[in-house]
């Protein structure tokens, strides 16, 4: 089985390449650019994996609010790009979502389905929706994964880190925190979610995924278990949405449910807290060698 991984330097990709079997080939945008067509159709043909795996994306949530031609020309277009190349190739292609493509239904308090209507909010989450639809309309052999809350050891290159890695910082420079207390996710550490992608990839079972830690917060209870797991005294205050504006607005809601991943019989994955302490005591050991 040969994979060629998109994406492959972020935090997601890096666990993700580590954790399939057989040969992998990690791609990063000098090679393979979701905006340059022509690059991305000639490397893939060149290589001809068995399956590509897309973890790549625009994901600065509020500069798509103005940025929106960006956004789509990676997360719409360049993903319609790689299915239409993973079809004339007859090959699988995986691609990863989020759960930013929900939150229009702003009183949902139950965990979403995989069958359930989405509903961005913003201008990020039309974009993948966007890319989910090319996906599912243009090649007949995929897994779309949509995850939630990312974070791992490599950190998020694009991004600079991720929520768990900015809390660490900014406590640690004694600087007070204010964390929203009315959004609800599921935070999710990114070996967890390549180990159960790399799983479900071998089921040869094709479809849309949800693929989360077990349970759910709200950013300001991740940020004060961050502290509590990590030992440290931080001045950390809820707030609520309205007083700390963004551009792009959040859902309210987006815990997904991993129904159809566990249907297959798959164990569900750890629940939130313990992936969270898992990482701590992966950071703590790479940051000691």
């Amino acid at each position: 089985m040969k994979y060629a991984v998109l994406g492959a330097a972020g935090q997601l990709g890096r666990d993700l390449c580590s954790r399939l079997p057989g040969e992998v080939i990690p791609l990063g945008r000098d090679r393979a650019d979701l905006t340059n067509p022509e690059q991305l159709r000639a490397t893939i043909m060149d290589l001809r994996p068995d399956m590509v795996v897309n973890c790549a994306a625009y994901n600065f949530v509020d500069r798509a609010e103005s940025e929106a031609e960006a956004a789509f020309a990676v997360n719409a277009c360049g993903v319609r790009t790689l299915a239409t190349i993973c079809r004339d190739l007859n090959c699988v292609l995986a691609h990863f979502s989020t759960d930013f493509v929900f939150g229009l239904d702003a009183g949902r308090r139950t965990p979403y389905h995989e069958t359930d209507a989405a509903g961005p909010v913003g201008v990020y989450g039309v974009s993948k929706l966007a890319g989910e639809y090319f996906v599912r309309a243009l090649c007949p052999r995929y897994f779309i994964l949509r995850t939630c809350g990312l974070y791992g050891v490599w950190g998020s290159g694009g991004k600079g880190g991720n929520f768990v890695e900015t809390m660490l910082s900014v406590a640690a420079r004694g600087k007070p925190l204010r964390v929203v207390n009315d959004q609800f996710c599921t935070p999710s550490y990114t070996v967890d979610v390549a180990i159960a992608a790399a799983t479900l990839f071998s089921t040869g079972r094709y479809g849309v995924y949800h693929l989360t830690n077990s349970g759910s917060c709200s950013w300001h209870e991740l940020a004060a278990a961050v502290f509590e797991k990590a030992g440290l005294q931080a001045d950390l205050t809820g707030t609520p949405s309205a007083d700390y504006p963004t551009p792009a607005q959040r859902p309210r809601y987006s815990v997904l449910s991993t129904t159809a991943y566990e249907s297959l019989g798959l164990p569900p994955l750890r629940p939130w807290r313990e992936a969270l302490a898992a990482y701590l005591l992966e950071r703590g050991s790479r940051q000691s060698k």
